[in-house]
């Protein structure tokens, strides 16, 4: 589970601006025990009871300019504070009985959806009770990926996040599946950000059968990538091989799989292109392609409908 993180007792409080030029050029986010020494300044900045309160009326007053112009987050997030390394935010939680609840359902705000994460970050209690967390961990080296595969997920508690905690969820090895909290809450983040975070994947879970139950970080290049193989002309084609072959991201280069498949000629043609791939790679971009071969396998009659008409 998440580590938690011994800030004490101490009570006092820091302003946002303090936060964030303390954290300036000194924050690393690949370095995850650099990160938990965070945690006390971050408690220090919840028992600053009236900042956030400001921050909104501010925003209000200017019709929340500020948040529209850079905040990439749904309504659920104020954002505190974002650059390149680290960015700060605050995360609003409704219970069961609040309106936005009742009208949205869970899933706008990952509730009872089992979830990792693809960055480390702290977090501390800011309002409220806080919500609940069943929490597991898991093994992400012994994982390829694919969904549906069998994942040795580990159960270790249920917790919530009360008014104070801080904890360190560590990247790739933290999973919780979020419950509403018994009345409105807010968290605080210091999330480690990267510009590889968008290529790194980011799982769902299935608790029932312990699988990968898919991505939860899709990517618009997946759909560029695929639109410049079918109307990108020469260029594009190549632009197709180019990352088929050599991007980083293994999403990525079964998108671009994907798209050389879409382009082929014939099923036979296509289910050729996948099993190519399965051949010749390795990890989550052949796991993918073999099981896009059988999916268009199965599919062939249908398929085979579709290019007819």
């Amino acid at each position: 589970m998440p580590l938690p993180i011994d800030c004490g007792n101490d009570e006092s409080s820091i302003e946002l601006a303090e936060l964030v030029e303390s954290l300036q050029g000194r924050f690393d986010p690949r370095d995850e025990e650099g990160l938990a020494q965070w945690g006390p300044a971050l408690r220090g900045l919840a028992n600053n009871r009236r900042f956030l309160g400001d921050l909104a009326i501010e925003e209000l007053k200017q019709h929340c300019s500020g948040q529209s112009a850079r905040n990439q987050y749904s309504a659920q997030v104020i954002l505190l504070h974002g650059q390149r390394d680290f960015v700060l935010r605050a995360n609003f939680w409704p219970a069961k009985s609040d309106s936005v609840y009742t009208n949205s359902g869970p899933e706008p705000f990952f509730y009872e959806m089992p979830h990792d994460h693809n960055f480390s970050f702290l977090t501390v209690g800011y309002l409220g009770p806080g919500y609940w967390s069943d929490y597991y961990e898991y093994d992400y080296d012994r994982v390829v990926g694919c969904p549906g595969e069998e994942v040795d997920l580990r159960f270790v508690e249920r917790s919530c996040l009360s008014p104070g905690k801080v904890l360190l969820y560590r990247k790739h090895r933290d999973v919780h599946s979020q419950l509403p909290p018994d009345s409105l809450s807010v968290s605080l983040n210091i999330l480690a950000s990267s510009a590889a975070n968008e290529f790194q994947e980011q799982y769902s879970f299935d608790l029932a059968s312990s699988r990968v139950a898919g991505f939860v970080n899709p990517s618009a290049l997946e759909t560029f990538v695929r639109l410049a193989g079918i109307f990108g002309g020469g260029n594009g084609q190549d632009l197709v091989e180019d990352f088929a072959e050599r991007h980083p991201s293994d999403r990525i280069r079964f998108a671009a799989w994907r798209a050389k498949a879409a382009a082929a000629p014939s099923v036979d043609a296509r289910i050729a292109v996948y099993e190519e791939a399965a051949a010749r790679l390795t990890g989550l971009t052949a796991a993918l392609a073999a099981r896009e071969a059988e999916q268009v396998r199965a599919g062939r009659s249908w398929i085979e409908q579709g290019i007819a008409v």
